[in-house]
């Protein structure tokens, strides 16, 4: 029986990996959050009102950067995925997680710029 190699986890793939994977869990464990503030819309104004004015903290601001970093992350990772699955090569291509980790950080950065202005 073979051991698992460490040697492995220093792969840029395994990475690639974990971060869509994690950013997914991330991801579904915010949906809860944001279906309960959805349904403060449902209960009248002056209650979504109020959610609203809470989250115009710096805080918030600062997760709600987080939150489309994170769908960034795993949008790229999808897609890297998807080229690998159907694409006419095999394998992983470097230059893709690359640009897909760049793609992520360049919408993250312009969100958090538009929160800024």
């Amino acid at each position: 029986m073979r051991r698992n190699d460490a040697r492995a986890r220093n792969h840029p793939a395994w990475w690639a990996y974990c971060v869509h994977r994690l950013s997914g869990l991330a991801l579904g464990l915010f949906l809860p959050l944001h279906f309960w503030a959805l349904s403060l819309a449902l209960q009248g104004e002056a209650g979504l009102d109020g959610f609203l004015r809470w989250t115009d903290r710096p805080l918030f601001k600062l997760a709600e950067w987080g939150l489309v970093l994170l769908l960034g992350l795993h949008l790229a990772g999808g897609l890297r995925l998807l080229l690998i699955e159907f694409g006419p090569w095999s394998g992983l291509r470097k230059n893709a997680l690359a640009l897909g980790a760049g793609f992520a950080v360049a919408v993250s950065l312009a969100f958090g710029l538009a929160l800024l202005g």
